[in-house]
């Protein structure tokens, strides 16, 4: 447990899903509770110094991203993200897993329909992830993009985006979705174009939050298609006419984000950038190898990476001879919170959560044996 970081959050030991949703820090919800009590004192001012927390956000967001402000924009999920990324690109055929969360399948559906680009379905081997050999295999001269998960909703598998880049060469785009890694895994978002990111997971931020990182090639080659009033030169000028696309990631933008979500943002993105990224990735490395050693000792089978270059916080297993519901059930009654799906459960610990969860999920495996 990294206990400078952990010190900020109230989340109870037992919590281990913060894949699929991450509990704010206090410093969060000051930072919300804050923006809400001073728009319910407006006066000439307030609008103007709320928005400020919009390029706080997006200030330390390219810092952590590794890129500057003219490269990112806030929005208010990764999908928006991903739907820019997709509608941006006029033909050819991009290649995505088959086995992705499906906010990184709609989008590609979505142009497929409209005629523009089509997506090619790539297959992992179970338990893998997207690999460098897998898309060589996939290659042709069509294609012109690859979007992939940095890391592996299901697994926790992690791609190697260095090794993705030198696969489909400097002319394609590499389109990432960071949602599982951002924030709480060091990767060189740089050799990715278009970097999406939402804040309600690892970053925990709260919902409504998140953010894009676009690379020159992005902006030169994407088109702005959903660029609205607020991504636009001159943004602040209304004479009836049509402006063109801001130069910069700001074409991005729709309209007006709220600067409620922002401050929350902004708040989550310093508490990172605070402890570093490097301390929260090793603090939840720990717990990840404490909770694997606790699932293979009862019995249960593995289904993430065990390698820890490839792997993130996410432990995916199941228990022979038991369903996951029951499993969970075993788990709830230990105050532990796994996410549970269809065929599996799956762990995801944070920085802040305690050595001591690892007691509590053998006492739950333990029960099933009774």
């Amino acid at each position: 447990m990294l206990r400078s970081y952990a010190a900020h959050f109230d989340t109870p030991a037992g919590y281990l899903d913060f894949a699929r949703f991450g509990p704010p820090s206090r410093d969060a919800l000051a930072a919300t509770t804050g923006a809400m009590e001073d728009s319910a004192r407006a006066d000439h001012t307030t609008v103007d110094v709320l928005m400020r927390a919009e390029a706080v956000a997006r200030e330390t967001a390219a810092r952590l991203a590794g890129t500057d402000t003219r490269h990112t924009v806030l929005l208010p999920n990764a999908s928006t993200g991903l739907f820019h990324a997709a509608l941006g690109i006029r033909e050819g055929v991009v290649l995505a897993p088959s086995t992705d969360f499906p906010s990184n399948q709609y989008p590609w559906r979505r142009t497929a329909d409209l005629g523009r680009a089509v997506p090619r379905w790539l297959t992992p081997a179970p338990g893998g992830g997207v690999t460098p050999d897998l898309v060589r295999a996939a290659l042709t001269d069509d294609v012109v993009a690859l979007s992939v998960s940095a890391v592996d909703f299901r697994t926790g598998f992690r791609a190697d985006l260095a090794a993705l880049r030198e696969a489909i060469g400097p002319d394609r785009l590499l389109i990432v979705d960071a949602i599982q890694a951002f924030g709480v895994a060091e990767l060189p978002w740089d050799a990715a174009d278009v970097v999406v990111a939402g804040g309600q997971k690892w970053l925990r931020a709260g919902w409504a939050t998140g953010f894009a990182a676009l690379s020159d090639r992005a902006l030169e080659t994407l088109e702005p298609v959903l660029t609205g009033w607020t991504g636009v030169e001159d943004v602040g000028l209304f004479d009836g006419t049509e402006h063109p696309p801001a130069p910069d990631a700001q074409r991005w933008s729709i309209t007006n984000l709220s600067p409620v979500t922002a401050a929350a943002l902004a708040a989550a993105l310093d508490l990172v950038e605070r402890h570093t990224v490097a301390a929260i990735e090793a603090a939840i490395s720990t717990r990840i190898d404490e909770l694997t050693e606790v699932v293979g000792e009862y019995g249960g089978r593995v289904l993430s990476p065990t390698d820890p270059a490839r792997r993130a916080g996410i432990l995916s297993f199941t228990m022979p001879d038991h369903a996951p519901a029951v499993v969970a059930k075993a788990l709830h009654a230990e105050g532990v919170t796994p996410t549970v799906r269809a065929d599996s459960l799956r762990l995801s610990p944070h920085a802040s959560t305690p050595p001591e969860v690892s007691t509590s999920v053998a006492a739950a495996l333990s029960s099933l044996r009774a």
